[in-house]
C-alpha cells in the first residue's frame, strides 16, 4: 500500500508542473520557456517573453519573416 502511495504522490508532482508548464506556454506568443532539473525533479520554470515590433512601413508579420529566424 505504501508504493502505490508514493506512486500517486509522484504522479500528483507530474501533473502539477506538466500544468504549469503547459500554462506558461499557452500563454506565451513569442518566446522560451525552460525546464530546470536537478536530481531527476524539476525544481523550476522559467519563462522569457519576446516582444515583436513591426518595422515602419509594414502591415502585420510573423516572427520569420521580422527576423529570419525559425521559432
Amino acid at each position: 500500500m505504501l508504493l502505490q502511495e508514493n506512486m500517486q504522490q509522484t504522479k500528483n508532482k507530474d501533473v502539477q508542473w506538466l500544468a504549469l508548464v503547459r500554462q506558461q506556454v499557452e500563454s506565451l506568443r513569442y518566446g522560451v520557456v525552460q525546464i530546470v532539473v536537478h536530481d531527476a525533479r524539476v525544481t523550476r520554470i522559467e519563462r522569457t517573453e519576446k516582444l515583436r515590433l513591426e518595422p515602419e512601413g509594414k502591415t502585420a508579420a510573423t516572427s520569420t519573416e521580422i527576423s529570419g529566424d525559425a521559432e
